[in-house]
């Protein structure tokens, strides 16, 4: 059953359960939107006129075999608007086959799926694995959309859909939640919910192989190591479940237990004493050689997710646990407890843009998600911590994203804000920012980020505000009056981290 509230929130959240990280879903959803706008039962325009169809009539009749020219009509249908004789027929036998409408959303996506993991697997390795949402977009729009408009503006336009539904669903926000930020409390019950899902998978039947496939779709590789179906699979388990839910910001990955605590201790989250009463989404690692004296310090054997406590009960679900993925009841401060990695739920600024390696740790930074910075080095990378970096030019850029500053190379993602100089669009040093805003005074000509909101105005600011000159009439605090002209007219308030002075 897909979770969320509408389509969009419903395919968000399908393909990060896929494998795709935050990038290529957002870059194969501005895709989707351009094709279909997210209608699974969207029949092209130019067609619903030809064949004097709407999208509901022409799915009912498809699906009660009234019409027999759904492949060999050349409309395109639903999400992707499959044209193709062969994708069409494909796409009808497997919804057949499914016995579910031709126009059922979760029927498309699974199909969307198999044609990206059996035609078009180097179309799927950009989505799981891409550092930006243009190179997503772009692998989608060349390589498998194909469409007749493939111009240089085409492919800007569709990137710009995706980094909306980036902006909205990545970055800290909760699918589901309209693009607020995530609260404790929901971020813990994210990674259980995750973790219950696998509950009954298990070597026997191969059900497991999901899980080892997410792992290790995730790259960078802690390590460099693609785990194998038949190694042990308790800390692959336990990461695969954090980069489906888009945690690996603080919820590092690795598929060895030992190292595992090593990165837990790297970003500040670990808890070694035994005693400690765990919450539901913290990690509880195992020493089976544990005596039961004293706390233990001996090496890890295996790990699980805290699932729920009740007085002085834990219920945890581990992969690996007798080759599946079960709960397991163990008593607070028991015998066995070798400590626990504790995320930091609630102070998530991002989702993860890949695992935290053995890294230099980074210096200078301490900027958020949102902030408007200037930008001062000369390369940006595809990954938090690529070796290889792409020249580009400084001035003044938006934080989109932030991976584990402690432990990254280039922890922090940036994308140029339009006039502002730069042509950055990558992860890029920490050194390379100064978060310094320009102090501000009434009169001062500003230039505002698109993303900003703008309050205490009755009338709606037109798009030509966002790339206009605008006004300071006042200043209250980090909240900006400003106006479209210096008489006041129009005027709107803005955060200022918004605001660019020029």
């Amino acid at each position: 059953m897909l979770a969320g509230k509408n389509n969009e929130e419903k395919i968000w959240n399908y393909l990060k359960s896929a494998g795709l990280n935050d990038f290529g879903t957002a870059g194969l959803m501005g895709n989707l939107y351009a094709e279909s706008g997210l209608i699974p039962n969207n029949v092209e325009n130019l067609y619903e006129k030809r064949l004097g169809v709407t999208d509901a009539s022409y799915t009912a009749a498809v699906d009660s075999g009234k019409y027999q020219f759904f492949a060999t009509d050349k409309a395109g249908y639903g999400l992707a608007q499959w044209t193709y004789c062969s994708r069409k027929a494909e796409l009808l036998d497997y919804a057949q086959c499914c016995r579910k409408s031709i126009g059922d959303l979760e029927m498309q996506l699974d199909f969307l799926m198999k044609e990206l993991r059996e035609g078009y697997k180097a179309v799927l390795a950009v989505l799981k694995t891409a550092g930006s949402v243009r190179a997503a977009s772009d692998a989608v729009l060349l390589k498998f959309e194909r469409p007749a408009d493939q111009s240089e503006a085409a492919q800007a336009r569709r990137a710009a859909f995706g980094q909306k539904y980036y902006d909205k669903y990545a970055a800290g926000s909760a699918a589901g939640s309209g693009g607020k930020p995530m609260t404790e409390q929901e971020q813990r019950q994210k990674i259980v919910s995750i973790a219950q899902s696998y509950i009954g998978c298990k070597e026997s039947d191969g059900s497991h192989r999901k899980i080892i496939d997410l792992y290790n779709s995730h790259k960078p590789l802690a390590r460099g190591y693609a785990v194998k179906y038949t190694d042990a699979w308790c800390s692959t388990f336990a990461s695969a479940v954090a980069i489906a839910a888009g945690m690996t910001d603080i919820i590092p990955t690795e598929c060895g237990c030992g190292k595992h605590i090593e990165l837990f201790k790297k970003l500040g989250s670990w808890q070694e004493n035994d005693a400690y009463v765990p919450k539901p989404g913290d990690y509880i690692f195992y020493d089976w050689q544990d005596s039961g004296v004293g706390d233990c310090t001996g090496s890890a054997d295996h790990v699980g997710i805290v699932e729920k406590v009740g007085g002085t009960s834990i219920t945890v679900i581990e992969g690996n646990y007798s080759d599946s993925v079960k709960r397991r009841t163990i008593s607070v401060n028991g015998r066995y407890i070798r400590g626990y990695g504790v995320p930091k739920y609630g102070g998530k600024e991002a989702t993860g843009g890949g695992n935290a390696a053995d890294a230099a740790p980074a210096k200078g930074g301490g900027c958020k998600v949102g902030d408007i910075v200037t930008f001062t080095g000369e390369r940006h990378y595809t990954g938090a911590n690529s070796t290889v970096g792409k020249p580009c030019k400084p001035g003044k850029a938006k934080v989109t994203q932030v991976y584990q500053p402690l432990v990254s190379r280039h922890p922090y993602h940036l994308v140029a804000v339009s006039g502002g100089g730069s042509t950055v669009y990558g992860w890029v040093d920490a050194a390379d920012i100064k978060t310094e805003a320009a102090a501000l005074a009434v009169g001062d000509q500003v230039k505002m980020d698109k993303a900003a909101t703008v309050y205490g105005t009755t009338r709606k600011f037109s798009s030509w505000v966002y790339s206009a000159k605008l006004y300071v009439r006042a200043i209250s605090g980090d909240r900006i009056s400003v106006s479209t002209l210096k008489s006041g007219a129009i005027t709107g308030n803005v955060d200022k981290k918004y605001l660019m002075k020029v």
